[in-house]
């Protein structure tokens, strides 16, 4: 997400004063070294032109200061973080931060459009857009904060775009990782990313996807494949619309796959497949509102009634239930629980309000958390990087 903004738009904001690249050709070639370009920062949820370094948008960049059961515990990317992620991935800036075991003892984590700095000088400070990026973390101790180890690269101490995009305002202007997941153990594990392929980035909170797809990697993360038979148009009517963005979750040797619309306003329908099949469409089964059915996405029901932004889901050991955080209408970080995937969804309880931090939005669980200590990351678009946070689950 990346989205995928929270206060606004998953159309990440674009930073209106590096507009210096020239693409020709689809997929588009480039004249000079790609600048930042516009709506590429679609998924930040302000129509401001908004930059990474906090010190130019007139903020100190700073973590919030919370009260209550949740902290701010470190930043993660960007220039505060002590990641050293300008230096070491060329990550100046980027939002989201999906994370998954990959079955061998590291999180993966996929982030949305990346920025570094600009190594064109026409095009200003920020530059080098990427549309997504991955980062590997075999850190367990997150009192402290959140360790990487290292990225997928393309050039030294650049973190590449792992899925690529046309970058073409109206075709495809970017393409956002919204959930991951591992199948198998060890060497020999999978790893899938459900990814959203944009089209245009619109009002704050809206924007348009072409489709929804799975992409896969043997090589932990290296590289990855798109399967052009997962692609879920996004075409209404026929039920796919509604599975544009995902959450993952292995339950019972099947892969539950969460659904909203594109945008920040949907509702969440359910669908499942065995774990072999994940990137077999024809296989899914949808929940009705009453029963499993093999048929189209059409008969999926809501589980989760919207607006849901950004959705992530997962078992809790401590409570014992399934917990779903997403951010809601009135942008706070809420989480619900259940003893059912399916049905008996809690009212949302506030995990971060709005009233203390009102451009945060992405809100993804650690899997790796641990006692009532329940870890996730966030982005905040006045300085477009991501945090950890933790929830004690036993206030």
């Amino acid at each position: 997400m990346t989205r995928l903004r929270r206060v606004a738009s998953l159309a990440m904001p674009a930073l209106l004063a590096s507009t210096c690249t020239l693409f020709t050709m689809t997929p588009p070639v480039a004249t000079a070294a790609p600048c930042l370009g516009t709506g590429s920062l679609g998924s930040s949820g302000s129509n401001q032109g908004i930059n990474p370094i906090p010190w130019l948008n007139g903020s100190d960049g700073r973590l919030p200061e919370l009260r209550g059961k949740t902290q701010a515990i470190a930043h993660i990317t960007g220039p505060r973080s002590s990641n050293d992620t300008i230096g070491r991935f060329r990550v100046l800036g980027t939002d989201l931060g999906i994370m998954w075991d990959n079955g061998g003892g590291e999180i993966l984590t996929a982030f949305g459009d990346t920025v570094g700095l600009s190594d064109n000088p026409l095009c200003g400070l920020v530059g080098d857009w990427r549309s997504n990026i991955l980062l590997r973390s075999s850190d367990k101790d997150l009192t402290d904060g959140m360790g990487i180890d290292n990225s997928p690269i393309d050039a030294p101490n650049h973190s590449k775009e792992i899925i690529q995009s046309q970058k073409v305002p109206g075709v495809e202007q970017t393409v956002i990782p919204t959930t991951g997941i591992s199948v198998g153990e060890g060497p020999g594990a999978t790893q899938y990313i459900n990814y959203m392929s944009v089209r245009s980035w619109g009002a704050p909170g809206e924007w348009d996807t072409n489709a929804s797809g799975i992409a896969y990697s043997v090589d932990n993360g290296e590289n990855w494949v798109t399967d052009p038979l997962t692609l879920r148009p996004n075409v209404p009517g026929t039920g796919a619309e509604n599975f544009q963005m995902g959450s993952y979750v292995k339950h019972d040797g099947f892969v539950y796959a969460f659904g909203t619309p594109s945008g920040r306003s949907g509702d969440a329908r359910l669908s499942r497949v065995k774990e072999a099949d994940i990137r077999n469409l024809t296989l899914y089964e949808y929940w009705d509102g009453k029963a499993w059915v093999k048929a189209n996405a059409t008969v999926a029901a809501p589980v989760i009634p919207g607006p849901v932004s950004e959705l992530s889901v997962q078992f809790n050991q401590y409570l014992g239930q399934f917990v779903a955080m997403y951010t809601d209408a009135g942008n706070s970080v809420v989480m619900r629980r259940s003893d059912h995937l399916e049905s008996g969804w809690s009212e949302p309880e506030v995990l971060v309000s709005s009233r203390d931090v009102p451009e945060l939005y992405g809100a993804y669980m650690h899997p790796w958390s641990q006692g009532s200590d329940l870890y996730f990351l966030a982005t905040t678009w006045s300085d477009y990087n991501v945090m950890l946070l933790r929830t004690d689950l036993a206030d």
